[in-house]
């Protein structure tokens, strides 16, 4: 569902896993740069690391080969990282974050892996990040979509079961896999407008971490990145601005999303009405 509102917080007796994924689960690299900016504001620390050599095709993921600050030439290796966040950060909640790039083979091995470390971290909540492109403006607020397949998380966090059937990546696999082991996983997609699709997409990191924000109940410090998402922004309003028929398709988005929103606030409001008549007429309403 498109979640407008603000999410209702994990309760803080919960330990907390988030998890996002390079690849298909990323459009516009919104979901990763979303945990790397959490890891590097929140000074997250190394808990485990898998081997890469079960998990990638480093024909299709290839390391890179950079030099230290002695000077030396080392290679990193793709691969995924679980880290803690200190919690001087989350006043006191238990976090870890899941960090890799989506793996070539051994995807039942590889989540099996991570929901062990799960275990060992006293997770109760795992929350998986991705992003899609939609047919959302840019020059409104980006929509995230919120589902849980678990009943009692629907009514916790007002949201639905995903009616989505089809192809999936990692993040489905890993989601489906944690429910089956009785974790209560939430499953947050954020929107990246199809036309301006290539990464960054600070846009759509600043909206995932707000939304993280709310769930965790603590502040995260964006720096920069309303600066870079005005920056973003301007850059889809010229790309608009040169192509007649990415214009008329924008204005033509606005219209519907200004269209949904009204209805909804107007049902809202008669929602909000009916409720307070109720409750005059019957105390125990």
């Amino acid at each position: 569902m498109n979640h407008g509102d603000a999410l209702p917080e994990i309760p803080s007796s919960e330990g907390v896993m988030i998890a996002a994924f390079e690849g298909w689960n990323d459009a516009g690299s919104a979901a990763s740069a979303a945990l790397d900016h959490m890891a590097r504001i929140w000074n997250t620390r190394e808990y485990a690391a898998l081997d890469p050599e079960n998990y990638h095709d480093f024909q299709v993921s290839r390391p890179t080969i950079s030099r230290n600050d002695r000077g030396e030439r080392v290679i990193s290796w793709p691969g995924t990282v679980v880290s803690h966040v200190p919690s001087e950060y989350t006043g006191g909640r238990s976090v870890s974050v899941v960090r890799g790039i989506e793996p070539s083979m051994r995807w039942r091995e590889y989540c099996r892996e991570i929901l062990d470390l799960a275990e060992d971290l006293d997770v109760d909540t795992l929350v998986t990040c991705g992003a899609l492109l939609v047919d959302t403006p840019h020059t409104r607020p980006l929509p995230i979509f919120v589902t849980s397949e678990d009943a009692k998380a629907r009514t916790r966090y007002d949201v639905e079961r995903s009616d989505y059937d089809g192809p999936i990546g990692i993040t489905g696999v890993l989601a489906h896999e944690a429910h089956l082991r009785g974790l209560t996983v939430l499953s947050m997609w954020v929107g990246v407008p199809h036309y301006v699709a290539h990464p960054p997409s600070p846009g759509a990191t600043l909206t995932l971490l707000g939304a993280l924000e709310n769930l965790l109940g603590s502040p995260i410090d964006v720096g920069d990145l309303p600066y870079e998402a005005e920056a973003w922004q301007r850059g889809a309003d010229d790309v608009a601005a040169d192509d007649d028929d990415i214009a008329a398709h924008v204005r033509t988005l606005e219209e519907t999303t200004d269209t949904a929103n009204l209805q909804a606030a107007s049902g809202e409001a008669i929602a909000a009405e009916v409720e307070q008549f109720l409750k005059k007429n019957d105390p125990h309403v």
